[in-house]
């Protein structure tokens, strides 16, 4: 066992009555030393003359530190401790609120440290957390062209290399003098230990990698422009450009504008969005706040899929300027704003929502939240848009049901519009209740948006996403009724081909169904009759050019809700069952 004693004030007995031993002694205390009596634990009380020479000892000894310890570079503190954020002496000279007060507080331990040696390299830290590529770059731009970027999202920092260590140099000088911001948050410039960036190429990194050539590209051609060479780029002034204009063509599953926000954030700060319906296509203006992140967002998304084979998106420069946002809603929003109002859900917006296939008393899609791996599902990896933060699970959890009606069947051709459904389980204790399991998450989230509150057996159900990611078969000598089924190999699965048309003609439920697969011979009055057991007929039309194909009117929606579940794969001939789908077509 070993005690630490130190000699706070007392003179050492060697020493003369003036000496100190400011320094701790450790003495090994022998096994076989008595315990002291309580007699000998009272301390003598000291004379007038002692008692004086003793607190002085105490006052200088106060002030004496007991040990020193060398003193680690900014770098390594940000590497070992998660509480030490910022570095250099650049903090702001006028904090507003405690998280600048305490970064200002930060800095302190640091604030003579900046000894780096100049580098080519620089680091930044204490970065907000959305920051981007871009917002890395547009810092760098006034200074000189980089080379590399690299962002620590989760440590807050990232370095940014220039081609030439002079660059790298004036940045350092004019950000020790001039407080630097990220997105209004107050960021702190350094040369960087490394004297080189080493970016790893795996698989792993090749979404962030992109990203930053994105950037750096745009940057670069940023920099040309305005140095005068001549170049597209220059011609049509793009170097001043900050407003986008985006179309989404071959639209199967509903794109929000909290959607697009998601993606054309991670290119930069965007600070207004308006969307709206032109020549029956989606589209969408997207201003950002610096040319570097729109043309970066520009040559990275354009010409991507959304999702696997569909929501494609095609983007260029609009001749707008600014854009003019009035309301926050959404359909545009202004993003420097948050106090304008909302504004009111008009007729046309509504109808526009819906020639798009998108319910608007619906939620719609959720806002992603998060990035994580990306999934081989999608066809844009590029995009970065994991399946469980945009659409969820596969598994669907409906209610309200018509406990003495619904069947497996049923509910699988009526879900079946919207994707490939592969198991039903109607619940056995609650038959009002049903579990089912598309082929894929994104699937699943365009029947909650065109299902949910649509009237089935005159009763409007719920349709949610389920906290189950598989619907359970059920065991084997377990009673079920018939309740579960397994749709895995059926021969009626809409999209199971890639590519199909189906896939380009999916709508809300409507009154007017789409019909196909009619046998040649077949008459108008054949397919009425057998139309009419379901509801109300008021129209009929054949297509002209092809009598295999016909749209039927039925009295209301929710007629053609009942009409579609009874009569598609109904059997018209030997060999043709007939094909039902909603549709957008008026008769």
């Amino acid at each position: 066992m070993y005690v630490c004693w130190y000699n706070y004030g007392l003179p050492h007995p060697s020493a003369g009555p003036t000496a100190l031993q400011t320094t701790p002694t450790v003495s090994a205390i022998p096994q076989a030393t008595p315990a002291p009596s309580p007699a000998d634990l009272l301390l003598p009380v000291p004379t007038s003359a002692s008692a004086a020479a003793v607190a002085a000892a105490a006052q200088q000894s106060i002030i004496t530190p007991l040990a020193v310890s060398r003193k680690r570079g900014s770098e390594e503190l940000m590497s070992h401790s998660p509480m030490v954020t910022n570095g250099t002496g650049m903090s702001p000279q006028h904090a507003h609120n405690s998280d600048i007060s305490n970064d200002a507080k930060k800095v302190k331990l640091d604030q003579t440290n900046n000894t780096n040696a100049p580098s080519r390299v620089i680091h930044i830290r204490s970065l907000p957390n959305d920051v981007a590529e871009t917002d890395i770059v547009q810092l760098g731009l006034p200074f000189g062209e980089m080379s590399k970027v690299l962002l620590l999202k989760q440590k807050n920092q990232a370095f940014l290399e220039f081609n030439d260590e002079g660059s790298a140099a004036n940045m350092v000088s004019y950000y020790q003098t001039t407080p630097s911001q990220v997105r209004l948050k107050p960021c702190y410039v350094q040369f960087s230990n490394h004297k080189e960036l080493s970016i790893k190429t795996d698989a792993s990194h090749a979404y962030q990698n992109a990203t930053a050539q994105a950037a750096l590209q745009a940057a670069q051609a940023v920099i040309h422009a305005r140095g005068g060479n001549s170049g597209a780029f220059l011609e049509t002034n793009e170097c001043n450009q900050t407003v986008l204009r985006v179309i989404v063509d071959n639209i199967l599953y509903p794109i929000t504008l909290d959607v697009l926000h998601s993606l054309f954030s991670r290119f930069g700060k965007v600070l207004k969005i308006i969307t709206f319906t032109k020549n029956n296509t989606y589209q969408a203006l997207i201003q950002f706040s610096d040319p570097i992140s729109a043309k970066a967002a520009k040559d990275s998304l354009d010409g991507q899929n959304v999702y696997n084979g569909c929501d494609t998106l095609k983007i260029d420069y609009s001749r707008l300027m600014n854009l003019n946002v009035k309301y926050n809603n959404d359909k545009s929003r202004d993003y420097t704003r948050p106090e304008l109002p909302t504004g009111e859900v008009t007729l046309e917006s509504t109808m526009q929502q819906s020639m798009l296939g998108v319910n608007p008393f619906s939620t719609g899609m959720p806002a992603m939240t998060g990035f994580g791996p990306i999934p081989g599902a999608y066809g844009a990896a590029r995009l970065g848009i994991p399946i469980q933060a945009q659409v969820g699970s596969p598994v669907l959890l409906v209610s309200n049901l018509d406990e003495q009606t619904v069947t497996p069947d049923a509910l699988f051709t009526l879900f079946g519009v919207y994707g490939d459904v592969h198991r039903v389980k109607i619940l056995f204790n609650k038959k009002d209740n049903a579990l089912i399991q598309m082929a894929e998450p994104s699937q699943a989230q365009l029947a909650i948006t065109f299902l949910d509150k649509v009237k089935v057996w005159g009763k409007t159900i719920r349709v949610a996403q389920s906290k189950h990611s598989v619907v359970q078969m059920p065991k084997e000598g377990q009673p079920d009724a018939g309740l579960t089924k397994d749709y895995v190999n059926s021969p009626l699965h809409r999209f199971k081909r890639p590519g199909s048309k189906n896939c380009q003609n999916i709508f809300p439920p409507s009154a007017v169904l789409h019909l196909s697969n009619i046998p040649k011979d077949t008459e108008e009055g054949e397919i009425t009759t057998k139309f009419a057991e379901h509801g109300a007929v008021k129209a009929f039309k054949f297509f002209p050019k092809d009598r295999k194909m016909a749209l039927i009117q039925m009295g209301s929606v929710d007629e053609a809700v009942m009409a579609l579940i009874a009569m598609h794969n109904f059997q018209m001939g030997e060999n043709s069952h007939l094909r039902v789908s909603f549709s957008k077509s008026t008769i």
